[in-house]
């Protein structure tokens, strides 16, 4: 019962702040361009700090060896729920517009907007390094297979891109590159001079409340009065909110992830559509709408579902 408390007490927390996005949003006080800076913000500079301080204070070298064996067992869990949506996707007859978008959707989590703030609240920071190990899996299917599938769902009729592309979208995103140049000092055992971890300490500190401010204002763009359950969210809902982290459990029980790694890697698979989803539908011209109260609904969904799954885990 203390699991299930603690989880609404952060989920509370997590709304109030998403709550303050929407109202800057209806107060006029946030608008395109401030998200646009906030997204900037968050994933070029914060979050590279928040990496840096989390893994660098809270691994070290006996944990990199699992590391490793943690990647294959997130990966195969997020290929598993994309080939499910897959199955889902054409059971279901979706048109063009939507079928990828559905795929990415019910296979993709935010796990840095909404996930790096809640299992920080739930665990505490000493949960980074696993939850940028998860990020790193799902930034991978993100760049390659969501963009391939929202591709051919739009005008552009896709999936061109190369190797080479893949590579320079994924390899040079600053967030993963943090997690590269951190694993790397972790091996050579260097530290960055204090003066350098104090003020990544003071940046990271601002991911979780802008993140979830950039959330709510996301709900505020949609509007609530124009969410409705159309033909294959409901399915998609179950798939991402409940199925996925049955999956992941799956796959930790199989790579032997248990522990704190095995709590944050299942609570990381059962978030939000990921917010790069509904960019992608808009510029590849699929049904960015669709994208968009998928991601929304999904939001509002994991704050019922989460505390439960919480009491599940133990």
């Amino acid at each position: 019962m203390a699991a299930f408390f603690n989880a609404v007490s952060a989920v509370v927390v997590l709304l109030l702040l998403m709550l303050v996005g929407y109202f800057m949003g209806a107060a006029g006080w946030m608008t395109a361009g401030e998200k646009r800076f906030l997204g900037k913000y968050i994933i070029n500079i914060a979050v590279p700090c928040n990496c840096l301080v989390g893994l660098l204070n809270n691994l070290d070298r006996d944990m990199l060896a699992q590391a490793g064996w943690m990647l294959l067992g997130a990966v195969l869990g997020v290929s598993l729920t994309l080939l499910l949506g897959m199955a889902l996707a054409s059971l279901l007859r979706l048109p063009r517009n939507r079928w990828g978008v559905f795929v990415s959707m019910a296979g993709l989590s935010n796990t840095l907007f909404i996930g790096l703030p809640l299992s920080t609240q739930l665990f505490g920071d000493v949960c980074i390094p696993y939850v940028m190990v998860y990020y790193l899996s799902n930034t991978i299917f993100t760049q390659s297979a969501a963009v391939y599938l929202v591709e051919r769902a739009g005008s552009g009729g896709g999936g061109g891109r190369g190797v080479r592309a893949f590579c320079r979208d994924v390899f040079t995103k600053p967030p993963i590159l943090a997690v590269m140049g951190s694993v790397l000092l972790l091996a050579l055992g260097l530290r960055p001079p204090e003066v350098v971890m104090a003020f990544a300490k003071y940046v990271s500190g601002s991911v979780s409340p802008l993140a979830l401010i950039y959330c709510g204002f996301i709900v505020y763009e949609l509007g609530l009065r124009n969410l409705r359950f159309e033909r294959g969210l409901p399915a998609m809902l179950v798939c991402r909110l409940a199925v996925s982290p049955l999956i992941c459990l799956g796959m930790c029980r199989l790579f032997g992830i248990g522990g704190l790694a095995g709590r944050v890697f299942v609570v990381e698979s059962a978030l939000p559509v990921v917010s790069q989803v509904t960019v992608m539908a808009g510029t590849y011209g699929a049904d960015d709408r669709y994208a968009a109260t998928g991601a929304t609904l999904s939001t509002l969904g994991c704050f019922l579902t989460i505390p439960v799954l919480m009491v599940l885990l133990g």
